[in-house]
């Protein structure tokens, strides 16, 4: 077995000269550039099963003339361009092994940096806690701490221990710090005890050949204060300040002055703590100190920066990961220009990286984009500010002050800030005082680059005021009814610009604006109204949100939003009915031809006038809606609408944003009007809502989505214009996201969907983009993303219930920075001062960093699905690329959350297609019916995807997986089809309080699909109140119904499994098989399972008791694996294969012998016909080390398995025993669940190089001379011996491995005259593949070599856990025989 991909929290950092990053993630080494923008650069596997910890550079002495004269000429250049040596040794350390890796740096010559081993792997009887050089020997020395309180010298040459000391308080440590100058002499170790305490002592106290190593050093220094053990220890050497980060939720700074140099100093006498940092909302895992600041992070999963000048207050939070905390942080030097450079490693697998700046007097600048300050813009207009609104250019690198700030008072007069100045813009009648509404817009000239800020102001009466800003005077007055106007909304169209005002008794009045100027003369503005909007029938009928879309097969469409809740379609020249009203109130819905002037004088309009009227037969129209979502956001209101590539998002009070589609059906009857007359929907066209998703606990009034920039490096080189192609997509008005949008219709045709669309790639269109959702927390105006559960801005504004704008947002694109303005108590507030460039809006050091990896689950995850593969579309010849194949999966994790991945194996990259947030506690278990696409198998996938897990909960979604053509990688829409808990009925109940209520504690153990059909599937759960429950999901109905249950087996149901039977007669059998936590193994027959989707009464259909049972382990059943073969013809039936996994560690196969009736009887639903007895039971008693986890089969005789012992296992079974073939120690730690798949091999994939390890690689190099044992876990292949296959004669089994079921390397050169050199790059008739590594900048981790099969096919297994691990297993030939 081999690794192709690797996801695992990062737990070693560090920078070098500001110009490389190196991580340690599980045993792979990686490197990233920083310039001139971080991406990945060399990656390789160093210390095979141990986890990386620490990464300590030896900078090089000797430079290349070239070198330093090169280093002359940069002298005083900016970060882009530093003077690196030409290479950099590295000791790399973890668990209890030590590695020399050097890593070449070659610029100049234009070649890719990689990383050499330098020496074998050198194993510590004790845990390393921290690795430094010994720099004034000639030799390799190295010091290392471990864990039992003790320091060694090692010789990295040969390996040898040259001296150990131990400190007299041997007590255990969590963290040590080592101190070192020259000698071992010279040595201070700094360790944080079980006890709570630092330590300060001397190893090299006396250290000479005739001191007994056995003599303790004493303890010079103790600290005490913290209330929890010790995870970090840093020192700043110009200050003599010592930090400690604690379980205890603390930072403490101390003073303890010089430590260390020269004869190893170790400070002051009672050193002080000169503070105690209290901000972390858990345990503290890393603290770093620099000059002026303090950076910690924690569980919590920030990294805070606390300004010591300040008090030690917190200055900035760096959030970017999910759940599961920060493991690894660290903090570079700075040079040139002061810059410094942060990088965060998460739980998550998720690795970031932000760019600090420095001001003048060298302190952190760095702006708190997450909990903003406020400022008063201090109005001085007439009245009391209502209304405010943004128009102008919003550029990020001169802040807000280009823009013009538009406020309306409660005395109808419109003032403006500009230049720092209000001045009074337009003064209305008395009509427009007490009460106005007021929106702004932005429109461009026709034949001119200039563009013109509208301004529209509304009252009680029905009037609406339209004039420009800059030209007050020139506006016009439009009238909609004679009641009051609820709401104004600006509409772009594709030539001008649409009003739209909502009236009294559910009318829409709509004008079309124009605009005329020239340079001689003052705009002028023309108007043209259009056929009004009629909402349907209700308590609060005015409109709240609107958004134009555009379709070539169906003119202009409209999906707007109304205060009941509900979702309209409307249509341009779609359904019409003929106003039934006076001519006086006709009248009064027309344009009134009056203009007003800036100071709110009347002046009438004559015939020669700008403005354009309209009959009355025109405006006469009404338009109806064409689809109709009522209430769908609850009773208080839709707050936004907006649509990007053909998906439409809708926000509303409820928490909710809905993720909907305009659908295509057959043509239909509408319900019956009051006139007893019932409408036909002429145009086939529906609002279909896809999935929902909900905001953070307590954000209920949300007010609108922003699409979320991309942020991965690959994707940055072309940010600016990508940012500007957002925004053409995404242009809209501040508050109802207004747009102009291509509009892509599904139809449905005979039970498919299949997409139409614009001419342009319908392929990138129809897929969910990622997005933050705005609305008020409590007090807080809050920026939120729903994926990383983190708040990307809070504004104390006070909450909701007044007028807001923020900036900027034209574009619908939340850049990661952003400014609030919004009225209190009378006064315009703003979260930034005006004339203020965001520091955190310039590219190079934005507040949001950027995301090197993404992170996958912050909690271990629990249960994985794999989905299928698609093959990537070469764009150019419309053909797919093979070499180019994506497997998709989904996780499920203790984070409550569901996530969608692809996975490259030539190349081990791994992309984040969705995430979903849906489960209210951990997802334990998912499966999957998939059904390919006629003709597409693949090119995309159509999957319907069940989870479930605590609370009784479980979720349906139907996704479809394609190729993206612009992103180059597969894309995924997530459509929910239904959700279900066991208490729904409970909480309906009116006398609830009664009663007493299910178990709320019940979880969702395991699922399965036992039947499928064209519209849904039938499913069977394992419970944890001991039940076994099936479901039926149907995607019509969009529901999930309980259909029977058993409370058979009395105990937690921890599996079940299914497999369908078919014999020569083609009659269909299924079975069903439970485990429980009793070690007992049912077997339901549900043949008839068909009929309980049908039957009413359909919990006395089937049997309560199981057809058969087995007794296979003591204790509870982990997983089941299940598979079924056909015996020969003269035998008759078939035998089912059932291996399962204990949680005493054992693995058995049972073999179950299945006797199909002569005379199948359907009408007896109670009795099962099926005849099944117990062929033959094998057992490993000692499979792992621990309970196993997971069990699946990969061949009919090849099983694996996996426990939380971190090893994977390969069983071959055969009549009569279980051997096992081989095992591979993973790095995924907790390892709970497990895929495995038989699939095609690329020739990308037979071709590709490894960056893992080898068997020569980890040869003694130096024979004799090294006193530590080497040993070495292949990462690539097990060579096993061609008998382990085929079996010797005397049946007995070749061992390939160790008494561990791993292979050892020997401490002797089999081939005597070799070189190290020549060892590493052996290519003999071992069979291994090359060990030169080849780097993958996308992924930063190398892919492996592939073995020269002739199959074409080879076995996958992805192991999941703390993270998650793809192997490759190399099809050998005897898996076939059996």
């Amino acid at each position: 077995m081999e690794t192709a991909a690797l996801v695992a929290p990062f737990t070693a950092l560090e920078f070098l000269q500001d110009a490389f990053l190196l991580t340690g993630e599980g045993p792979v080494l990686s490197g990233f550039y920083l310039h001139p923008r971080p991406k990945a650069c060399a990656s390789l596997s160093v210390l095979q099963h141990h986890r990386i910890h620490g990464i300590r550079p030896r900078r090089q002495t000797a430079v290349t003339p070239q070198r330093a004269a090169a280093a002359k000429v940069k002298e005083g250049d900016e970060l882009s361009s530093p003077s690196e040596p030409e290479l950099h040794d590295l000791a790399v350390f973890g668990g209890k092994a030590v590695r020399l890796v050097r890593f070449h740096v070659d610029p100049q010559d234009g070649k890719q940096p990689h990383f050499e081993i330098l020496g074998p792997l050198m194993e510590l009887r004790d845990w390393a806690l921290d690795v430094h050089w010994l720099a004034g020997d000639k030799r390799s020395l190295l010091c290392v701490a471990v864990a039992h309180n003790s320091a060694l010298l090692l010789d990295s040459d040969t390996g040898n221990v040259l001296f150990q000391r131990s400190c007299l308080e041997g007590c255990l440590l969590y963290s040590a710090l080592l101190l070192v100058h020259k000698s071992w002499s010279d040595v201070v170790l700094v360790g944080g005890t079980v006890f709570n305490q630092l330590v300060l002592w001397r190893p090299g106290v006396g250290a000479t050949e005739s001191v007994d190593p056995e003599l303790k050093a004493p303890v010079e220094r103790r600290l005490v204060g913290h209330s929890g053990v010790i995870f970090s220890i840093a020192y700043l050497q110009e200050k003599g300040w010592l930090a400690s980060a604690s379980d205890d939720r603390s930072v403490r700074v101390w003073g303890v002055g010089a430590l260390g140099g020269p004869e190893g100093k170790c400070g002051e006498l009672n050193p002080a703590c000169l503070r105690v940092l209290y901000g972390h909302q858990a345990r503290v895992f890393s603290v770093r100190l620099c000059p002026g600041s303090v950076f910690s992070a924690g569980e919590d999963g920030a990294c805070l920066v606390w300004d010591w000048a300040g008090g030690g207050t917190v200055v900035c939070t760096l959030k970017g990961h999910r759940a599961g905390g920060v493991r690894a942080l660290a903090v570079s030097d700075g040079v040139g220009d002061g810059d410094r450079w942060v990088a965060t490693g998460g739980a998550d697998g998720g690795l970031r990286l932000w760019r600090v700046k420095l001001n003048e007097r060298g302190k952190d600048k760095l702006e708190d984009t997450t909990t903003a300050t406020l400022t008063d813009m201090k109005f001085t207009g007439n009245g009391s500010p209502k209304v405010v609104c943004m128009v102008g250019e919003q550029d990020k690198y001169a802040g807000w002050s280009q823009s013009k700030l538009i406020v309306c008072t409660d005395q109808g007069t419109v003032d403006q800030y500009s230049d720092g100045k209000w001045q009074m813009v337009w003064k209305g009648t008395p009509e427009f005082q007490s009460y106005c509404l007021m929106e702004t817009t932005t429109i461009s000239l026709k034949d001119s680059t200039a563009k013109m800020h509208l301004c529209a102001v509304g009252n009680l009466s029905g009037s609406i005021q339209v004039f420009p800003i800059s030209h007050p005077q020139c506006g016009v007055l439009l009238t909609g009814g004679t009641g009051k106007i609820h709401s104004l909304i600006w509409q772009e169209t594709k030539d001008c610009i649409c009003l739209l005002a909502s009236g009294s008794e559910g009318l829409v009045f709509r004008w079309l604006i124009g605009v005329q100027s020239d340079e001689n003369s003052p705009p002028s503005l023309s108007v043209t109204p259009l056929p009004s909007f009629l909402l349907p029938r209700g308590a609060k009928r005015w409109l709240t949100a609107a958004v134009r879309l555009h379709s070539s097969t169906h003119g202009g469409l409209w999906v707007c939003g109304d205060r009941r809740g509900s979702l309209l379609l409307f249509q341009d020249g779609g359904t019409q009915e003929q106003k039934m009203v006076d001519d006086r109130r006709v009248d009064g819905c027309l344009l009134t031809g009056r203009k007003h002037t800036h100071t709110g004088e009347v002046e009438e309009s004559g015939p020669g006038g700008d403005i354009k009227s309209e009959r009355k037969e025109v405006a006469d129209l009404l338009l109806q809606p064409l689809s109709c979502l009522f209430g769908v956001h609850g009773k208080l209101g839709v707050t936004s609408v907006s649509e990007y590539q053909g998906l439409l998002y809708s926000t509303g009070r409820d928490g909710c944003v809905r993720v909907f589609r305009v659908l295509r059906v057959a043509p239909q009857k509408l319900e019956e009007e009051s006139d007893g007359k019932s409408r036909e929907n002429k145009g086939g066209l529906q609002l279909e809502v896809l999935r929902v998703q909900r905001a953070c606990k307590g954000m209920e009034w949300l007010e609108r989505v922003l699409i979320l920039e991309l942020d991965s490096p690959a994707e940055e080189e072309e940010e600016e214009g990508e940012e500007d192609d957002l925004g053409k997509r995404f242009e809209n008005h501040y508050k109802t996201n207004h747009l102009v949008g291509k509009l892509e219709v599904i139809e449905v045709r005979e039970g498919k969907e299949t997409f139409k669309g614009q001419e342009e790639n319908t392929e990138n269109n129809g897929r969910e983009a990622r997005f933050a959702i705005i609305g008020f927390h409590a007090v807080h105006f809050v920026v939120w993303d729903p994926v990383r559960q983190e708040k990307l801005l809070a504004v104390p504004c006070g909450g909701g219930h007044r007028s807001w704008r923020l900036w900027p947002s034209h574009k619908g694109v939340w850049p990661g920075y952003g400014a609030l303005f919004f009225v209190k108590q009378g006064a315009v507030m703003a979260s930034q001062p005006p004339g203020e460039a965001s520091s955190w809006a310039r590219k190079e050091g934005r507040y949001k960093g950027w995301s090197l990896r993404e992170g996958v689950h912050g909690r271990g995850i629990g249960c994985v699905c794999r989905l299928g593969a698609i093959t990537a579309i070469d764009d150019v010849k419309e053909v797919e690329r093979e070499e180019e194949r994506w497997e998709i999966v989904a996780t499920g994790g203790e984070d409550t959350s569901l996530t969608v991945l692809a996975m490259r194996p030539s190349c081990g990259r791994v992309k984040v297609l969705s995430v979903i947030t849906d489960h209210i506690s951990s997802v334990r278990t998912v499966t999957a019916v998939t059904r390919p696409e006629e003709g597409r198998e693949d090119k995309s996938l159509s999957v319907l995807l069940v989870s479930a897990g605590g609370r009784a909960q479980m979720q349906c979604y139907r996704l479809l997986v394609g190729w993206d053509r612009r992103g180059l990688v597969p894309s995924c829409q997530v459509i929910q089809v239904a959700s279900h808990r066991l208490d729904e009925q409970w909480e309906r109940r009116r006398n609830r309080h009664k009663t007493v209520k299910m178990d709320p504690e019940t979880r969702y153990m395991s699922v399965v699909a036992v039947d499928e059909k064209t519209d849904g599937c039938l499913l069977a759960v394992g419970c944890s109140d001991g039940a076994v429950r099936l479901f039926s999901v149907s995607e019509v109905k969009h529901q999930i119904d309980l259909l029977w249950e058993t409370f058979y087996h009395q105990r937690c149901v921890l599996s079940v499994a299914a497999c369908s039977l078919q014999d020569r007669k083609c009659n269909k059998y299924k079975l069903l098989f439970s485990a429980a936590t009793d070690g007992k193994i049912a077997v339901w027959d549900l043949t008839d399972a068909s009929s309980l989707w049908t039957v009413a009464s359909s919990r006395s259909q089937t049997a309560a008791i199981p057809c058969f049972t087995i007794q296979a382990h003591q204790s509870g059943v982990n997983s089941l694996a299940i598979r079924a073969d056909q015996l020969g013809h003269h035998e008759g039936g078939c035998r089912v294969t059932v291996a399962s996994g204990g949680d005493d560690g054992q693995l058995t196969v049972s073999m179950i012998r299945v006797q199909y009736p002569k005379d199948p009887q359907m009408s007896e639903p109670l009795v099962s016909l099926l005849t099944l007895h117990l062929d033959s039971q094998c057992r490993i008693p000692l499979a792992h080390a621990s309970p196993v986890t997971a069990v699946k089969l990969l061949s009919p005789n090849i099983v694996v398995s996996t426990s939380s012992d971190q090893r994977v296992c390969l069983w071959k079974v055969r009549s009569t025993d279980i051997r096992h073939i081989g095992a591979l120690c993973c790095h995924v730690a907790d390892a709970a669940g497990l895929a495995v798949w038989e699939g095609k091999l690329t020739e990308e994939d037979k071709n590709k190089q490894t960056g893992f390890e080898s068997e020569w690689e980890n040869a003694i190099r130096r024979g004799s001379q090294t006193g530590l044992k080497v040993t070495h876990q292949t990462a690539a292949k097990f060579n096993l011996d061609q008998k382990t296959n085929n079996e010797g004669d005397d049946g007995e089994h070749v061992k390939a491995v160790s008494e561990t079921g791993d292979p050892v390397c020997q401490s002797g050169n089999e081939k005597g005259g070799e070189t190290p050199a020549e060892c590493r790059h052996q290519r003999g008739t071992d069979g291994l593949g090359e060990t030169e590594s080849e780097v993958n900048p996308v992924r930063g981790v190398m892919a492996p070599c592939q073995s020269q099969e002739e199959g074409g096919k080879t076995g996958w297994v992805l192991v999941c856990g703390q993270g998650f691990q793809l192997l490759r297993v190399p099809k050998a030939e005897g898996w076939r025989s059996t």
